[in-house]
Parts: structure tokens; sequence; C-alpha cells
């Protein structure tokens, strides 16, 4: 699917969006693409990445596939620099690079632990350094931290919900810290979204997909579950001029209340 650029009233940017080859973070690359910015779909998966930013440039948007290992220093400088080359100085990060190791306290190993707090936290915080020094210079920036519901605790997921709930004090923080170079933070944090990770989830339970968003669905007041354009709707006003003064925020896409 391809996403026509359809607004340049803003000033364009180079934005940098990490597990961006498919799912949340693919249609946050393409709507901030539609918004006029060149986008960096930075990942893991090379060959998933290159199809998403194929997508956006047959689109008519400026795109470049970026393999980035978000947990290691070297490979994100090496990441960030590539970008600034090739589509110039990023000043919008959006960090959706994330992994999934559920399971319950007493069976879950360091390994596991370690590996989903690494990708989560580490790596927001490797490429919150390095893209700030752009932003600072700039003295215009945007970072949006994606988190979760989880955030508030969840059966299973000590793991993920520690690091979705750290990445809103590492938000705040970025928040207070960045906020005099022109720099704003924010976090948004979504409800059950339809993504392969939801589908790997529901492989994993051994339970049929409808079935298992069905399910979800009924705790959501809005009666469905959500899906990755809801997501990049609200990740792309926290990268617009118009949230110019809107910061240290933590905004909950979950179809009702969720905090």
């Amino acid at each position: 699917m391809t996403h026509p650029v359809t607004d340049r009233s803003a000033q364009p940017r180079t934005a940098v969006v990490t597990g961006a080859a498919r799912g949340i973070g693919a249609a946050i690359a393409r709507r901030l693409a539609a918004a006029g910015h060149a986008v960096a779909v930075a990942d893991l998966r090379t060959e998933e990445a290159e199809r998403t930013a194929a997508g956006i440039v047959s689109g008519g948007g400026r795109a470049l596939a970026v393999e980035v290992d978000v947990t290691d220093a070297g490979s994100v400088d090496a990441a960030v620099a590539r970008v600034t080359d090739e589509l110039g100085a990023p000043t919008i990060l959006v960090n959706d690079a994330g992994i999934l190791r559920d399971d319950l306290l007493f069976r879950m190993s360091e390994d596991d632990w370690d590996a989903v707090l690494g990708v989560h936290l580490r790596g927001a915080f490797l490429m919150s350094r390095a893209v700030q020094a752009h932003m600072v210079e700039a003295g215009w920036g945007r970072i949006v931290n994606l988190s979760s519901t989880s955030a508030l605790g969840n059966r299973g997921q000590a793991n993920y919900s520690t690091a979705k709930a750290g990445l809103q004090g590492f938000t705040k923080t970025l928040a207070i810290e960045l906020g005099r170079f022109g720099v704003t933070a924010n976090a948004v944090a979504p409800g059950v979204i339809e993504t392969d990770m939801i589908r790997a989830a529901a492989e994993r339970a051994r339970v049929p997909l409808e079935d298992y968003l069905a399910a979800a669905a009924k705790d959501v007041p809005l009666g469905r579950v959500g899906q990755p354009e809801d997501v990049a709707a609200a990740v792309a006003f926290f990268c617009s001029e118009e949230a110019a003064y809107v910061s240290g925020q933590v905004l909950y896409v979950a179809g009702g209340p969720k905090a």
C-alpha cells in the first residue's frame, strides 16, 4: 500500500523511525512522509525496511531504509551518520523498536528480561542521545517514544511493562532537559493494536487470531482493537508544528480511558 504525499504546509524535516519495517513503525513512517518529511526507515529487518521505504518513494515521498541495531552504540551512530549524509540532519525521532519475551515472573529468564529492556530502554536512550545533537543545533526537535498500556501492569509481561513504564519516565526527563533547546519529547501508549506482534502473541497462546482480537475488543469501550494508523495519527501530531507547546506528555491510544 502506498500513501501519497498530501501535506506540504509544514517545513520539511528529516525523521528517523526505529522498528519501522512493518506494523506501527511502518504506519508512522508513511504518515510522516505524507506530511512532507524525509523518513529513515530504521530496522534490523533490512528487506522489509526496504519494501516500506520503496512504498513511500513510489507514493511521492523521500525515504531511506537503514539497518540499525538500536542496542549497539556503534550501529546507532553509524545509522544516524548515514541518515545525515543521505537525507539531512534528523530533527524528528520516533523510538518504536521493540520486542516481546512474555512469561510469568517465576519462569522468566535473565536473558528475556535483558533483551526486552535492552531494545526498549537502551535503544531509546542510544537513539535519542545520537539524534539530540542535531536537534539542539537546529533549535528544533521532536522525540516521540512508543510506550504501551502495559506500562500500567500486565500479567506475563514484567519485562515489557517495566520497559514501557520506564519509557514514560525517560520521556518526561528528556522534555525537561531538552526543552530549552526547542525540543519536545512525548510518548504514545497504544492499547491492543492489530500487528504482527499481536499475531505472534495469538500463536503462542494457541488461539485463532480472530478469537484473540475479539476477546481483546471486549475490554475496549469503542468495541474494537486499534490499527497501526490510529497510533501513527497521534505520533504525527506530536511531531507537528502545532504541538510546539506540548511536551512531557503520555497519550494513551487505546479506545478508552486507560490512565
